[in-house]
């Protein structure tokens, strides 16, 4: 994964003329845990809004799906990468959120998101049950990824009470514990390939788990889980495609955004899709039409307007 834009994608953002933007805009950006895709990806919307958009400042800042729509739902910030089973739990105000969000629109969905469970080769780990006993690597309590956890865990009879449950910020971390021999697996959502997967294989041989046996129950809890395919060779020594549950990833942004300025971020965004592309290639390709489909999160009206001008509504 490349970190910076394309020469030639950032090459179009500096030489395009600024959008105007009546005023001045700081907006804190929430993304996600280092060594994830969310990072990297919101530094480049960051320099994009801010070189396209007059007047507009964009601080990114560390982050996680759940912790994100709170974030934007409760002031702390404007702008933020979510998932969409977890946004939706907001809206709900399901668990793991402690009321019902209701300050958070969608501005784009981008792409699948991939729940993932990596062992070590030798951990004897081929289904969940094989868990019991071992040390497993998992996000901080609330996150997405420790959301889809508990749920998965759930499916398959057991609980956080069955493994010896490792609580960390970062895939860096976790991936360092792997390494080391002080676990025997982590737990992530997030695109394929993903680096610290990548990152732990270069290191250590690895086994992605197979998990479609336990997305229906996934799909009892939340319907919003699909199934999506990790292709054989997308890791390294990984010679079978498996199925894991799938989800998507979206930007979201305070309903209380105005819509001038809204409608030019999706804008610009809609213009650079290959300078997003630079830094994680899953996006390459993605249309008005693909940003604007309906995930159960109400879109912004400065969305909802650029997508219709764009014939993508």
């Amino acid at each position: 994964m490349r970190l910076g834009l394309k020469t030639t994608a950032l090459a179009a953002v500096l030489m395009a003329a600024p959008l105007a933007q009546a005023d001045a805009q700081t907006l804190r950006f929430m993304t996600g845990p280092q060594g994830g895709v969310w990072v990297p990806l919101g530094g480049a919307l960051k320099n994009m809004w801010e070189q396209a958009i007059s007047g507009v400042s964009v601080t990114a800042i560390p982050g996680a799906g759940v912790a994100n729509i709170r974030g934007v739902d409760e002031g702390r910030a404007q702008i933020g990468f979510g998932n969409s089973i977890t946004t939706v739990d907001g809206l709900k105000g399901s668990a793991p959120f402690p009321r019902q969000v209701t300050k958070v629109c969608n501005l784009a969905t981008l792409y699948p998101q991939y729940f993932q469970v990596i062992a070590l080769a030798n951990a004897g780990v081929t289904r969940l049950e094989d868990l019991r006993g071992k040390q497993v690597v998992i996000q901080p309590r609330g996150n997405t990824a420790e959301v889809v956890t508990q749920q998965i865990l759930s499916v398959a009879g057991l609980t956080y009470n069955d493994v010896r449950a490792n609580f960390q910020a970062s895939y860096t971390d976790a991936v360092g514990l792997l390494r080391d021999g002080n676990a025997q697996v982590f737990t992530l959502g997030t695109a394929i390939p993903s680096s610290a997967v990548m990152d732990l294989a270069s290191a250590r041989d690895i086994h992605v788990v197979e998990l479609g046996a336990y997305i229906e129950g996934l799909r009892k809890l939340n319907p919003g889980f699909v199934g999506v395919p990790i292709p054989a060779g997308t890791y390294p020594k990984q010679t079978q495609t498996v199925t894991v549950p799938g989800y998507f990833t979206h930007v979201v942004v305070s309903c209380e955004l105005p819509e001038a300025l809204v409608h030019n971020m999706t804008k610009v965004m809609s213009e650079n899709v290959e300078g997003m592309a630079a830094v994680f290639g899953g996006i390459r390709g993605l249309t008005p039409k693909a940003m604007a489909q309906d995930i159960g999160v109400p879109l912004h009206p400065g969305a909802q307007r650029f997508y219709k001008e764009a014939g993508a509504l």
